[in-house]
């Protein structure tokens, strides 16, 4: 649980009892989400309610509808015993009944970094960025956050009809010209963990958890100077489309996020006409006709909405993604330039660096005594300081070592300062290596990577009087190398489709300042009572929303783009070495990421404004990858609501997806020497592609780069000259590949450039 860090903390403490409560409702009803065959209703119904409505009640005489459903599904969701949705799937014109999903948050400097600053006047004025509505579905909102003031914005465009909901603590009056919406949807939780708890959180859009709100200031704040967290990254806050406006769909709760939930708010955000959905979230993966998130971005992506989502925390793992469609943007997390260093200062002279964004009174200026959890402790475990676990006649007035893991980082500074511990240095284990991230502890703490942690455990057992004490050395800028990929983000092979190359890209996701909720401290934990208009956290979670609000700008830039266009000139245009020409770090090992761990890379919006030739994809290239993938007539029309059967004289290939990247999964053949000499033959595939010209006509010329000569890539044609706007060009790539041994990766580059523009994609080639 502890690597997905950024889970309100306030979720992560309830959900063992919210479970509970689940598995007890389980022998009895559960929700499900019933997909009608819409084209089958009998001639005697008028309206297709009234026909769910009656399949409904030939099930059951007791179970209501919590919600119908119009643009992502045709169908309605409800509470049955298993026997009940068994019955349901054999009724006529019922697609499937799948069962409710849980789903989990993924939780001033970046636009500097991302390099806006210096290139506003590139971008679109005012007014096309301010018709561009950005939907953000989360905890909700803090409406009184100087990131949606709407001074100097016009009027709310007119292609706007989504509304302000009012509830507990939340009127229409909320919303403004900035803020245009706030939705909240909590028939799903409530039918499944009962009424929302109003003295815990707000039956309304409100955002009692801070994660919504930073999310949505981060797409599209507006610019606010002197923001910082206790004087930490001090500076102008803004989103990434500071003129763009938000609204706020509240999916997430104390007890997770249900599919139920957010199938409704995606049904009425296309309803509403927003023009991007941000959603940092993700749950389980299944096949794209099972998974709701990917179900809604389908019918978002038809209606021209471009889907971002949050790749997952559960690097550096490899298959731990999610959100894996086609039709969805997939965003993993890097570095910024920016660190919060804070040292530790041993009793031998030596000192170490950490990262914390603690801001209160300091530690005496002299050494004090230093323990390791795991020696004042009553439990096997200890070491983790998790709640009352440490003795306090061994901790009071002492600095604590604690391991990472299991509980969050945060509740264990407050769990050694309760014991009477007066400080505490918080070390990485294997699990996170060397990864860095900075909290607003309760007490002076600091976090170290792993290799410090083992020299100061050495230290710590081996000196008979241990002392330490920890120096806070506020904001530091230009670290180098920066970006790196972060360990928690997650990485590809893509589990469900593996020639679907995932994540997309990467974006900013460490350390990001953003806005936060009035309701909560900065850490989450209920003894947290201070109270910040700005906070800093970590996660994909956090660079999802920044490909949201660069989507934004793209859009206000170039409306005529589908939300494929606008993907690849961002995944295109994305950079894969630093200035020094030295290939993207991983911190997870400290050497050079690979496109499983970036994707394309990392995103660079000022060249994605102009990306030369895009790579487009309308609904009909997505039902024929479907026929690629053999879905049948029923999967194909529970994902897409309408009638399709593949064409059984034509041959369909996954490869032949106009995608931006290139992943090429082989059966590899035991006992291979993994030469392309062995005697063991070679594969061929092929990847047909197809570029768009989106630029002034040009000629371009392709090249290819690998990590490994085993691997023979041939594009034809090598060239392809476009004289107008909007002329498309086709080509294809050849992989000729030996028999190696299984789990060998290789990867590669090809390039189009007419000597202005460089339109890059990542070459993934695995044996399994």
């Amino acid at each position: 649980m502890e690597k997905h860090t950024i889970i309100p903390t306030s979720l992560v403490v309830r959900v063992v009892l919210f479970l509970a409560l689940c598995q007890l409702s389980l022998a009895e009803k559960r929700t499900y989400i019933v997909h009608m065959a819409k084209s089958e209703m009998p001639a005697v119904f008028q309206d297709h309610t009234h026909w769910y409505d009656s399949s409904l009640k030939s099930v059951s005489d007791s179970a209501e509808m919590l919600y119908t459903y119009n643009n992502v599904i045709h169908g309605f969701s409800t509470r049955l015993t298993p026997e009940e949705a068994q019955a349901m799937e054999t009724r006529p014109g019922i697609l499937s009944v799948l069962p409710e999903l849980r789903y989990e948050l993924h939780t001033t400097r970046t636009p500097s970094f991302l390099g806006l600053d210096q290139n506003a006047a590139m971008f679109p004025e005012s007014d096309s960025v301010s018709e561009v509505i950005v939907g953000v579905l989360d905890t909700g909102v803090w409406p009184e956050s100087p990131s949606f003031d709407d001074t100097g914005f016009g009027p709310v465009p007119s292609s706007w009809k989504g509304e302000c909901e009012i509830g507990t603590n939340f009127t229409k009056s909320n919303c403004n010209r900035k803020l245009v919406g706030a939705r909240y949807f909590a028939r799903g939780y409530e039918a499944t963990l009962g009424p929302i708890d109003e003295s815990k959180e707000s039956r309304s859009p409100r955002d009692d958890d801070g994660h919504g709100t930073h999310t949505s200031s981060t797409a599209a704040g507006s610019v606010v100077s002197g923001a910082s967290l206790f004087g930490y990254a001090a500076g102008t806050a803004r989103g990434m489309a500071p003129r763009s406006r938000v609204a706020v769909y509240k999916v997430c709760w104390i007890g997770g996020c249900f599919s139920s939930d957010i199938l409704a708010a995606m049904d009425k955000a296309i309803d509403d006409n927003a023009n991007v959905l941000s959603l940092s979230l993700g749950g389980g993966m299944s096949d794209y006709y099972r998974d709701s998130v990917a179900i809604g971005a389908f019918a978002a992506m038809e209606k021209g909405i471009l889907v971002s989502c949050s790749a997952g925390n559960a690097g550096p793992s490899a298959y731990s993604l999610s959100n894996v469609a086609p039709w969805i943007t997939t965003v993993g997390a890097g570095t910024l330039d920016r660190d919060f260093p804070a040292y530790v200062s041993l009793g031998n002279g030596k000192n170490f660096s950490g990262v914390s964004l603690y801001r209160g009174d300091s530690l005496p200026g002299k050494l004090l005594p230093f323990v390791y959890a795991g020696n004042v402790s009553n439990v096997t475990n200890g070491n983790l300081c998790m709640t009352g676990t440490l003795i306090p006649e061994k901790v009071k007035g002492k600095i604590v070592l604690c391991d990472r893991g299991v509980n969050p980082r945060v509740q264990k500074g407050s769990v050694v300062k309760a014991a009477g511990g007066i400080g505490m240095v918080l070390t990485n284990t294997a699990a996170n290596g060397e990864e860095l991230v900075a909290d607003a502890h309760l007490l002076p703490a600091t976090a170290v990577g792993q290799s410090t942690g083992e020299a100061i455990k050495q230290y710590l057992f081996s000196d008979s009087n241990p002392t330490a004490t920890v120096l806070f050395e506020g904001t530091k800028v230009g670290i180098e190398p920066s970006p790196v990929v972060a360990a928690f983000s997650s990485r590809g092979p893509n589990s469900i489709t593996a020639e679907i190359l995932k994540p997309d890209l990467i974006a900013p996701g460490v350390n990001i300042l953003a806005g936060w909720s009035g309701a909560v401290g900065p850490t989450g934990l209920a003894e947290d009572d201070r109270r910040v208009a700005f906070n800093i956290i970590s996660g994909t979670s956090m660079s999802c929303p920044h490909v949201s609000g660069l989507a934004a700008l793209l859009k206000a830039a170039h409306p005529d783009w589908s939300p494929a266009a606008i993907r690849s000139a961002l995944m295109t245009t994305a950079y894969t070495a630093y200035k020094n020409g030295k290939l993207i770090q991983d911190v997870s090992t400290g050497k050079p990421s690979t496109p499983f761990d970036h994707g394309a890379g990392h995103v660079d919006p000022v060249s994605a404004l102009n990306p030369g030739l895009v790579y487009d994809l309308g609904v009909e290239d997505y039902l024929n990858f479907l026929c690629a993938l053999n879905y049948t007539s029923a999967q194909i029309k529970s994902l897409a609501r309408r009638d399709f059967s593949c064409d059984t004289r034509k041959t369909y290939s996954v490869n032949d997806l106009n995608y931006p990247s290139f992943a090429v999964p082989l059966q590899a053949q035991m006992g291979s020497t993994g030469g392309s000499g062995s005697g063991t033959g070679s594969t061929v595939v092929k990847h047909t592609r197809t570029l768009t010209n989106v630029g002034p006509p040009g000629t371009y010329k392709v090249s290819t780069s690998s990590s490994s000569d085993s691997v023979k890539i041939s594009v034809d044609p090598a060239t392809l000259t476009f004289s107008q706007t909007n002329e498309k060009k086709s080509y294809t790539v050849t992989f000729t590949a030996p028999s190696m041994p299984s789990n060998t990766n290789e990867f590669a580059r090809i390039e189009w450039s007419d000597g202005k523009h460089v339109v890059g994609s990542p070459v993934a080639i695995s044996w399994t």
